[in-house]
Formats: C-alpha cells, sequence, structure tokens
C-alpha cells in the first residue's frame, strides 16, 4: 500500500510538471491564434475601404506638394492670441511625425505674445466623401485650442468664392484646454436656409483615465452621402444625417486643416498656470474611398 502510494504521488507530480511545461505554450498558441483571428478580421473590414490619399511624415521636412502653411497675424481668427507663421520652429518634422508647436515668445499674456502654425491643403488636395483617420497625440493647458477639420474647397479665405459658413465646416476633433484636457468635441458647421450659422451643436468624448496629451490615439470621420459619422479609438461619437437639402455644402469637395490654436474667444485664455511650448503630434493621416463611390 505505502509502495503504490508513493507511485501515484510521483505520477500525479510528473503531470503537474508536464502540465506546467505546456501552459506557456498553450498560451502562447492561444493568443496567436487570437492575433490572426483579429488580423483577419481587420482585413475583411478594410476590403470596402480604399487608400486614396495618405501622408505618413517619414521625410525630413513637411511636404510642400501636400501642405501649405496657412500665415494670419494675431487676432485674425476669433480674437485668438497667437500668430500664425511659416516657421519650421512651429511646424516641422520629427521622428516619422508631423509637430505643430505653440510658442510663448514674451514673459506677458496677451495679443501677438504666441506663435504657431495652421497647416492646410487647399489647392493641392481636395476631396468628397469617403474615411478620414488619423493618428494624433494633442496637446493640453488652460487656453489651448487643437484642431483636426475640413472647410469647404470654395471658401473665399482660401481663394474661393463662398464665405464661411456657406462652404461648410466639419470639426474631426477639437480639444478646449480650458474646458477639458480629457474631452475632445466634433462638430459641423453650415448656413440655414436664411444664410445664417447653424451647427450639429459639439458633441463631446471623454476618456475613461488619463488625457489626450498622454498618448497616440485614433481619430476617423465617415463621410458618405448620407451621413457624417465621428470616431475616437473606435467609438461612435456622433452620427449627422446629412441627406436633405438643408445640409447641401457637405456634398462639396473639403481640404484638411491642422492647428495650434492660443486663447480664443471659445477657448479661454492662457495665464500664469498655462504650460509652453505645446506640441502637437500626428503620425499619420489617411483617407479612403469606398469602393462604392
Amino acid at each position: 500500500m505505502k509502495f503504490h502510494t508513493i507511485i501515484r504521488a510521483q505520477y500525479q507530480r510528473i503531470l503537474l510538471a508536464l502540465f506546467l511545461t505546456l501552459m506557456p505554450l498553450m498560451k502562447e498558441q492561444t493568443n496567436s491564434t487570437s492575433l490572426s483571428h483579429t488580423t483577419m478580421n481587420t482585413k475583411t473590414e478594410n476590403k470596402n475601404w480604399k487608400l486614396h490619399w495618405s501622408d505618413e511624415f517619414d521625410g525630413d521636412e513637411i511636404d510642400s506638394t501636400k501642405w501649405t502653411f496657412q500665415q494670419e497675424p494675431a487676432g485674425r481668427f476669433n480674437e485668438e492670441w497667437q500668430r500664425y507663421t511659416s516657421s519650421a520652429k512651429n511646424a516641422y518634422i520629427d521622428d516619422g511625425q508631423l509637430v505643430i508647436k505653440a510658442i510663448h515668445e514674451s514673459n506677458e499674456h496677451g495679443l501677438d505674445q504666441y506663435s504657431s502654425a495652421r497647416l492646410n491643403t487647399a489647392g493641392k488636395f481636395s476631396f468628397k466623401y469617403g474615411k478620414i483617420s488619423a493618428r494624433i497625440k494633442l496637446p493640453y493647458s488652460e487656453g489651448i485650442w487643437p484642431a483636426f477639420w475640413m472647410l469647404g474647397d470654395n471658401i473665399d479665405e482660401n481663394g474661393g468664392d463662398t464665405p464661411w459658413p456657406m462652404c461648410g465646416e466639419i470639426d474631426i476633433l477639437e480639444l478646449y484646454g480650458s474646458k477639458d484636457d480629457a474631452a475632445v468635441e466634433v462638430n459641423a458647421h453650415y448656413a440655414d436656409s436664411q444664410g445664417k450659422h447653424n451647427q450639429m451643436s459639439a458633441k463631446s468624448y471623454k476618456l475613461q483615465e488619463g488625457i489626450f496629451a498622454d498618448d497616440f490615439h485614433v481619430f476617423d470621420l465617415e463621410w458618405s452621402p448620407e451621413y457624417l459619422i465621428w470616431f475616437v479609438d473606435g467609438n461612435e461619437v456622433a452620427r449627422l444625417d446629412i441627406s436633405s437639402e438643408e445640409y447641401n455644402e457637405f456634398h462639396e469637395n473639403f481640404f484638411l486643416l491642422l492647428n495650434i490654436a492660443v486663447g480664443g474667444t471659445f477657448a479661454g485664455r492662457p495665464d500664469e498656470s498655462s504650460t509652453f511650448p505645446q506640441h502637437m503630434y500626428v503620425d499619420w493621416i489617411r483617407i479612403y474611398k469606398h469602393q462604392k463611390n
């Protein structure tokens, strides 16, 4: 009886050792299967989208065939305090990323005491309908107002013949540092039947942990003849039905914009608590066309 007990105990120890040896391999196989499944699903989901335009920011300089530095004096828009320059200190490529840098140029807080950059694709690239996707790490702080957005190609500001808001505006993301560095807003602006400004009204997406300056996030807009649909990290934020005549602005070509504003009517004002310089990092921007379009 004692001999059989010893043998049984040794057998159990052998089985336990074998199980502990094989368990990491089984886990690795499970993870591999899961990863392959995820990859396969992603590829399947992307079959409906074909890459139309992109900037991976992998050159040494900002691609001037794609982007224009829009130079504007301080106060030009929304009583903002920054001036938009064409200087490489305010926008440049670093480590495969576009960097937009807002700089406090003096010890005072006020109009024209800050410099920043506003880049657009007007006259170089515009499009109608598709999926806009970008991986971006945002700035933070009181009075900071970064944005990734679009304007109608016909706006008079960039050589067209149509004033805002009749040209239309789509805000893929805006962050107001004076409100919440953990929240972004999306919106769409247009003109009503009387030619006056109207809007979807901003919809907000708030992170469960941290702020948008902590890490990169993916911002998407799906734009079809029927809808504008906004996403953050794959989570739907808002949806606007644009199929009626009221939204005819959103059935024309639009171009892209990226900028960091400082202060302004809607963004609050920087003060002694604000941190400078502030950076907006853009890893890539990709425009897809739906196979049916």
